[in-house]
């Protein structure tokens, strides 16, 4: 769990959660699923490379809205400590990302009609990615 740009581990949850998180001029609202073996049932609807296929229609769908032609996109790849997790090369294939990312340093793109989309891969247990994304993401929130 994200805390005051710090990630820290907390003890395990037993029902979902939430909490609002703020990281530069953003506010986050993140869900915890937990890791129960009644929780770990759902699990497969957000991690499962199967699934692929139907990500990348509504990524798809979200990047042809015209109310959010705008708005800068942060794509999280999560579970990467899981060893058959998709690595990011494969995430930015299946999702039709390959070559249309902006870059994950400071890319001016003031006065572009480029917008800002990036992907993270993250993990909770290794603690890394999701700070680094969400950074990334803030420099674009006016």
């Amino acid at each position: 769990m994200l805390k005051d740009e710090r990630l820290v581990q907390h003890q395990p949850t037993q029902h979902p959660t939430s909490e609002e998180l703020s990281i530069g001029k953003i506010k986050f609202k993140a869900f915890d699923l937990g890791g129960h073996q009644i929780a770990r049932r759902v699990w497969k609807d957000y991690y499962a490379k199967e699934r692929f296929a139907e990500s990348k229609r509504e990524l798809d769908a979200l990047l042809s809205d015209e109310a959010l032609a705008n708005v800068p996109f942060l794509i999280l790849g999560n579970k990467i400590d899981i060893p058959y997790a998709a690595s990011e090369d494969e995430l930015r294939y299946h999702l039709g990302l390959t070559n249309f990312t902006t870059g994950k340093g400071k890319v001016n793109l003031t006065n572009s009609s480029v917008r800002p989309l990036e992907v993270f891969m993250c993990s909770i247990v290794r603690k890394m990615g999701y700070g680094d994304g969400f950074k990334w993401v803030s420099q674009y929130i006016k």
